[in-house]
């Protein structure tokens, strides 16, 4: 039987599924500046070695160096964060435990790709996570209202668009103006991708999986953010960058990228 709290979090799924809506609106979960202190390295290695962490997710660990991302991420006890393209909670229910309890995380993805079975014992362990899973086109940030979004190998499905995974074809500065006007003055965007070769970013996401660095720098320059740092943790000098991402002799271990952008 599905726990209160779980038929809850998809009876808001549903509704908002209905109607092309706003989603991450005002929320009344934002501490006091006193309160909002630095996530320490400490509560870092807490969320990851927390055993009730689904143990798929777990063993994705190793290839994905969390604690390595979540420190780059810079969050803080009480942020309200975006976990962009959630999927089955990877990064959802680590960002939860991070920001502690009087933080929140919005799970974001598309509703027609929502797994109740695989969301359902990261809800009963995370009162602070709100799965938003909403049609693609539907898909956009309530203005002032984040702290921090987190895009885990998600960015380069802007470009990429499937009727089959129900993902539309995107008008990226768009979706860089609706983050910016998300996020509150000094708001950080984290995105963790594979990276590519230069090309057609459409072409490449479409082929590949992958965005070219340089592509996500621009893109986020032209929207008004500021690079804030980068991080190497998860360069890898062995990937050929010219197979998919699923190709198993990369699948798991490819090069990827992190940047981080703040909003001025």
């Amino acid at each position: 039987m599905l726990s209160r709290r779980l038929v809850q979090s998809l009876a808001l799924v549903s509704a908002i599924a209905l109607t092309p809506t706003v989603v991450g609106a005002r929320s009344p979960h934002r501490v006091a500046h006193d309160d909002h202190a630095p996530v320490s390295a400490g509560e870092i290695a807490a969320a990851i070695g927390d055993p009730a962490r689904q143990p798929d997710n777990r063993a994705l660990d190793a290839g994905r160096l969390p604690d390595a991302m979540l420190a780059f991420a810079k969050l803080r006890r009480g942020d309200v964060v975006a976990d962009w393209g959630a999927g089955g909670g990877y990064y959802s229910e680590l960002l939860a435990d991070a920001v502690g309890p009087r933080g929140l995380v919005y799970a974001i993805g598309v509703a027609a790709n929502y797994d109740a079975a695989k969301w359902q014992p990261i809800l009963t362990r995370h009162a602070n996570i709100r799965p938003l899973y909403v049609p693609g086109e539907a898909q956009a940030l309530a203005p002032a209202s984040l702290d921090v979004i987190f895009a885990h190998l998600e960015y380069h499905d802007l470009y990429w668009s499937s009727a089959k995974y129900h993902y539309p074809v995107r008008d990226v500065d768009a979706v860089l103006r609706n983050w910016f006007a998300a996020l509150r003055p000094g708001g950080r965007v984290i995105v963790i991708d594979h990276a590519a070769l230069p090309g057609d970013p459409r072409e490449t996401a479409g082929k590949f999986h992958r965005i070219d660095p340089a592509r996500v720098r621009a893109d986020f320059a032209r929207a008004g953010f500021v690079l804030d740092g980068e991080s190497s943790a998860l360069h890898r000098e062995d990937d050929p960058h010219t197979v998919p991402v699923f190709d198993p002799g990369v699948r798991g271990h490819t090069d990827r990228f992190a940047f981080r952008f703040v909003k001025p």
